[in-house]
């Protein structure tokens, strides 16, 4: 039986006292859904303050913790960026829900922590190494390039790109192999034959070293269902409440468990809401088959307190799914228009001044709120003959020192240069510390380097197995990475590389080894990467003038954010059709839309795809939108557009 919740005034009144400026009241909308606690889901246009209200009713249950039963309340979301905010804005009030039995995390770790871990333990008998796609790859790469000759390894040379097809191989529940979680059956299970078979064992081989990809997480979670269906009992029995943010951007797999779990047909003895805006739905890819199926109640949240009428106005035609409950209601004090940039090849780079000159016309130039140029293809890549088809626009082509993710720290990297080049910006030296000792545990790794029980070194391991073996090599360890670290921060990086490119053979001694598979690792120099590095001291991906500082960046980058003014650029996505009918930029797909008309859920897959990126990158900004459109589409396409509702401003 679920908990009964009473909200009362005075619980509102926390809410608002501890969540909002001070005089700011919840609304009526938002009031339903902080007292609603049956399982529902709550759609919610940009800028309506859903995540804020999620938060108050947290606030209030912690209020109401412990719960009589001994149960808890289990948050999720898809990033840890999201979950860090719920962190940093209710944990020091929600001390309770921050502990035992509650969970707060990303549906990655809840899946690793509650399901795969303890399955694989009963499994393997041992706790997996890493949950990783980097090391995954890695480790598949290897793999790969030790097949021996036979008729599996003539199959898969015989596939398209056969290397990611072998790093893509998955496990569906029925132990099919499938090109990655959610993809097509490969190689069925039934049928048992000799390159199954090979396949299979490799798979098996790599999950037994310890070493899983995130997508392992959840095959290994389903089987836990099959082999010990009380877990699913357990878990409803431990969470009485499940709230699900930002759950348009949850894939087929992450969805599909969750409702195995917490809906369960609706005979769940949990309360299990979902909160989100499937019209953004664009994480990682542009999902056009949507897998959140609406519950039997629906709540909307539609009045934004970030957008604009005007901005709202226009917004709302982009959205796909649009019921007769839908609307966007733009509440911010703002009645600048919506602008559109026409510019033609000859002043494309006069594009983005002119929109700094915009803002500073409308005295938007001193604002907290950042300002940002966004696009949605970015980069050509090696695709040389299209990034000379002055027919064809991506981000590069508008300002063209662009990078992509120039700078973003990852985990691992081919290289050991790129270890010393790209780390998290702190005012410590523990990142560039950890960075390095990544890159001895990549190089242990290539050696064939394990502990005593055959699984990859952590970094505590490697720390821990030197100090027992050698206390002055472990103090030397110390010493050198202090000064390294150093070196990195005074952008000694060349110095650093070669003084550890000397150590190397030091360190590998410790476990009787030479330096061998890691050569290439150890001393390649890749040119771009050191390009790169000067470009992080200073950065290309933003446009200054002026005391104006505008990043410039992509869709996918910016989602979630609230700007105080956007330019979005418009950009090349595949062709449809031909001739005078070929349609390849939002202007075109997405004609009627900004012609006033409302987008309908029946149309294409590219239209789909076109109108969700123009409905996230357009509902960005506070005061501001301007977009970007070429000459010719504008003319063919836009001639007939409203003025009373769009500025229109030639470029020069």
């Amino acid at each position: 039986m679920p908990q009964v919740i009473d909200i009362t005034d005075d619980d509102i009144r926390y809410a608002e006292k501890t969540l909002l400026p001070a005089g700011k009241e919840f609304d009526d909308e938002r009031i339903e859904f902080i007292r609603d606690f049956r399982t529902i889901d709550l759609q919610a246009v940009p800028g309506s303050g859903k995540t804020t209200a999620l938060l108050a009713k947290l606030i209030i249950l912690e209020r109401k913790l412990p719960f009589a039963d001994g149960s808890g309340i289990l948050v999720l979301s898809h990033t840890n960026a999201a979950i860090d905010e719920i962190k940093e804005k209710i944990q020091k009030h929600c001390p309770k829900l921050f502990t035992y039995p509650n969970f707060i995390g990303t549906i990655q770790s809840f899946v690793d922590e509650f399901l795969a871990v303890p399955y694989y333990v009963q499994i393997f008998n041992k706790k997996p190494n890493r949950i990783d796609h980097e090391i995954y790859n890695e480790v598949a790469t290897k793999r790969y390039k030790n097949l021996p000759n036979s008729g599996a390894k003539n199959w898969l040379n015989n596939q398209n790109d056969p290397e990611t097809l072998f790093k893509n191989f998955r496990f569906d529940i029925d132990l099919n192999l499938t090109n990655n979680i959610n993809g097509k059956i490969i190689l069925k299970s039934k049928n048992q034959s000799a390159t199954y078979k090979t396949f299979k064992t490799i798979k098996k081989q790599i999950l037994q070293s310890g070493v899983l990809h995130y997508d392992d997480a959840y095959f290994l979670a389903e089987r836990y269902l099959i082999k010990f269906p009380n877990i699913k009992t357990i878990l409803q029995k431990r969470f009485a409440f499940i709230f699900v943010d930002e759950m348009q951007d949850m894939d087929t797999h992450q969805y599909n468990l969750l409702e195995m779990f917490f809906y369960d047909n609706g005979n769940s003895v949990s309360i299990i809401q979902r909160i989100g805006d499937k019209n953004q739905a664009i994480y990682n890819s542009v999902k056009t088959t949507d897998v959140w199926q609406d519950r039997a109640v629906v709540l909307p949240l539609n009045e934004s307190q970030r957008l604009s009428k005007p901005i709202a106005d226009v917004v709302k035609k982009f959205a796909l799914y649009s019921n007769e409950n839908f609307d966007i209601v733009g509440r911010n004090e703002c009645t600048i228009k919506p602008h559109i940039l026409v510019f033609e090849n000859s002043n494309i780079e006069n594009i983005i001044p002119c929109f700094a000159q915009i803002v500073r016309d409308n005295d938007l130039g001193n604002s907290e709120k950042p300002i940002k140029v966004v696009c949605w293809n970015t980069e050509w890549k090696e695709d040389e003959k299209s990034r000379n088809d002055v027919t064809k626009h991506r981000l590069e082509d508008y300002h063209k020192t662009f990078k992509k993710d120039k700078g973003k720290p990852k985990m691992d990297y081919d290289i050991l240069k790129s270890y010393l080049l790209y780390f998290e910006k702190k005012q410590t030296l523990e990142p560039i510390r950890k960075n390095i000792l990544n890159a001895f545990l990549k190089i242990l790794r290539l050696e064939n380097v394990n502990t005593k029980d055959d699984r990859h070194f952590t970094k505590k391991k490697l720390i821990d197995f030197i100090k027992e073996k050698d206390v002055k090599k472990y103090d030397e360890l110390n010493l050198n990475l202090y000064n390294w670290s150093i070196g990195i921060i005074q952008e000694k990086t060349i110095e650093v590389w070669n003084e550890i490119k000397e150590y190397v053979p030091t360190f590998l001694t410790m476990f009787d080894k030479v330096i061998s598979l890691s050569s290439n690792f150890i001393n390649a120099d890749n040119v771009e990467i050191l390009n790169e590095n000067v470009e992080i001291s200073t950065p290309t991906n933003h446009y200054r003038e002026n005391g104006l500082d505008i990043e410039i960046t992509s869709v996918h980058a910016v989602k979630g954010q609230t700007h105080c003014a956007s330019l979005y650029l418009e950009s090349y996505y595949h062709q449809d059709g031909r001739g005078v009918n070929a349609k390849s930029y939002e202007s075109q797909r997405l004609q009627n839309q900004f012609l006033g008309a409302q987008i309908l859920s029946t149309v294409g897959k590219r239209v789909k795809e076109s109108t969700k990126m123009a409905y996230v990158g357009f509902s960005r900004p506070t005061d501001l939108l301007c977009v970007a459109v070429h000459r010719d589409r504008f003319d063919s396409f836009l001639s007939e557009i409203d003025r009373d509702v769009w500025e229109i401003i030639e470029i020069k």
